[in-house]
């Protein structure tokens, strides 16, 4: 990750204040974004490695652009929801969504929306964490592992992109990372069903990243 840009993304978000990323968003201070899906994402989707559901819904909480929503459903056939904090990510995912085409059944939507205070009617097959966790302050992400516990179905699966793993720092966001931190938080509520260094990431991502994917119970 750059630390120009690290260092410039701490001067102007404030972790008490969500609103302040879209303020990064404007300003074009986004070090975790990127122009395509990430690689290990799509590398243990279709690794078959895990049966994951072909239909039902997914979530990408802190979508940022939406590559990875969209992935998901064009791939596994799901109704997939990209949620952003930042109205300007959202405007950015949802015409990134207008440029392509998602073969059926499966569908896109981007909102604005507080991930904490999501309430479905319908809880989620699949959830895919990239960046959201190390954004969040460390206090909240108790209140993380609850919200995942419950929107996810039994049976779903979590997959998590566990990055920047850097020293130790108290500085954030990113916030100090392991995945340890992961476990201490799902508990017994999830079966961890794969953890790996994948086989492809980005040139910044190499040696600071782990796949890790866990299974509701």
């Amino acid at each position: 990750m750059d630390v120009s840009l690290v260092e410039q993304l701490r001067q102007i978000v404030k972790s008490d204040e969500p609103s302040t990323w879209d303020n990064a968003w404007q300003a074009n201070i986004t070090p975790w974004a990127t122009d395509d899906v990430q690689p290990p994402l799509r590398e243990v989707v279709e690794s078959g490695d895990i049966n994951f559901p072909r239909q039902g819904r997914a979530l990408v909480p802190g979508c940022g652009m939406g590559y990875d929503a969209i992935y998901l459903a064009s791939v596994l056939n799901l109704k997939a929801l990209g949620m952003d904090i930042s109205e300007t990510a959202i405007g950015r995912a949802q015409a990134n969504l207008a440029s392509v085409t998602i073969p059926p059944p499966g569908e896109v939507s981007f909102e604005v929306g507080d991930f904490f205070k999501l309430k479905p009617e319908e809880k989620f097959d699949v959830i895919y964490d990239y960046t959201f966790f190390v954004a969040i302050p460390p206090q909240r992400r108790v209140e993380w592992g609850q919200q995942m516990i419950s929107l996810i179905k039994s049976g779903g699966y979590l997959i998590t992109l566990v990055w920047p793993i850097e020293p130790p720092s108290e500085a954030g966001p990113p916030f100090f990372v392991r995945v340890e931190h992961y476990e201490e938080v799902l508990g017994e509520s999830f079966e961890k069903v794969v953890e790996k260094v994948p086989g492809t990431s980005l040139p910044r991502h190499v040696g600071k990243e782990r796949i890790v994917v866990w299974k509701r119970v």
